[in-house]
C-alpha cells in the first residue's frame, strides 16, 4: 500500500470509465481520502489488499476541498472519500464521481498540550487574550464544522492561523506552535497522550457526515465498487467505529 499526502497525478480526465483489469491482474487503486480518514483508511486498506490478490491501494490524504479540486482538474484517481457532503457534492455537480454514499460522521474537539497547561475548560475560553488558537480554514469541511460550533456557541474566534487540513491544526498542537485547535474526536483519538481534550456540547449537533464515489474517470470501476463495499460493510464499520467515527 501506498500513502501520500497531498500530490496529484494528472489523467485525461474526460470522465470515461476503463473496464478493470482481471481478478488475477495487478491493480493500483488510487484513492483520494479526507485526511481526518489517513489511520482508519490505512487500515481498511491493508485489509482490502490481503482479500484482493495483485492489487495495490494508493492514498491521495488531503483537505477536502483540495481532492476535489484536483480531481476536476484531471487527476486520475479512482475512489474519493470526503469529509462532508458539500465538498462531494461540488465532485458531483462536476460529473466526477458517480453515486456518491454517506459511511461516516464526525464531530469537533478541543485538542491542547498534555496535562492543558492553559486551563481551557469550554469552547468559550478560546476567546481569552494571549491565546494561540487554530482552525481548519473556512472552505474545509473542519472549518465549516467550526464555523457552525462558533455559531451554536454564540462565540466569536481569532484564530492564529487557518489551516488546510485537520491533521494540520492537530500537528501544531502536538509541536507546540498553538496553544489550543480543533479537530476531529478520531484525530485526537489517534494522537494518544500527544494531547489532551476538551469536550464541546455545542459541537453535539455540528456533525459532518461522510460520503465516498467511485470516480467518472477510475480506471478500474469494479475494483473501485469492491473497496466501497468494503468501507460501507462490515470491516469498513468496525475499523471505522474502533477510530471514533460514528455512523452516518
Amino acid at each position: 500500500m501506498i500513502v501520500s499526502g497531498c500530490g496529484t497525478r494528472t489523467g485525461s480526465g474526460n470522465g470515461s470509465a476503463v473496464p478493470s483489469t482481471g481478478a488475477g491482474d495487478p491493480v493500483r487503486l488510487h484513492v483520494l481520502a479526507a485526511a481526518s480518514l489517513r489511520k482508519a483508511f490505512t487500515e481498511i486498506g491493508k485489509s482490502f489488499e490481503s482479500t484482493h490478490a495483485g492489487t495495490t491501494v494508493e492514498f491521495t490524504f488531503a483537505g477536502s476541498s483540495d481532492l476535489v479540486t484536483q480531481l476536476t482538474q484531471g487527476a486520475q484517481a479512482d475512489v474519493l472519500a470526503t469529509a462532508d457532503s458539500a465538498n462531494m457534492d461540488k465532485a458531483w455537480k462536476a460529473h466526477a464521481v458517480i453515486n456518491p454514499v454517506d459511511f461516516a460522521a464526525n464531530t469537533l474537539t478541543i485538542v491542547v498540550a498534555p496535562g492543558n497547561p492553559k486551563g481551557i475548560g469550554a469552547f468559550g475560553d478560546l476567546t481569552r487574550p494571549g491565546l494561540d488558537v487554530v482552525v481548519c480554514a473556512p472552505q474545509v469541511p473542519c472549518g465549516s464544522a467550526t464555523a457552525g460550533v462558533s455559531k451554536e456557541a454564540g462565540v466569536h474566534l481569532n484564530p492564529a492561523s487557518e489551516e488546510s487540513s485537520v491533521t494540520d491544526v492537530l500537528n501544531k498542537v502536538i509541536a507546540g506552535q498553538a496553544d489550543a485547535g480543533l479537530v476531529y474526536v478520531t484525530d485526537a483519538k489517534a494522537a494518544a497522550d500527544k494531547v489532551a481534550t476538551v469536550e464541546i456540547p455545542e459541537a453535539r449537533s455540528i456533525v459532518n457526515t461522510y460520503p465516498i464515489a467511485a470516480t467518472a474517470n477510475s480506471r478500474h470501476p469494479e475494483r473501485a465498487a469492491q473497496f466501497i463495499e468494503t468501507v460501507t460493510g462490515d470491516v469498513g464499520h468496525k475499523v471505522l467505529a474502533a477510530a471514533g467515527f460514528s455512523a452516518p
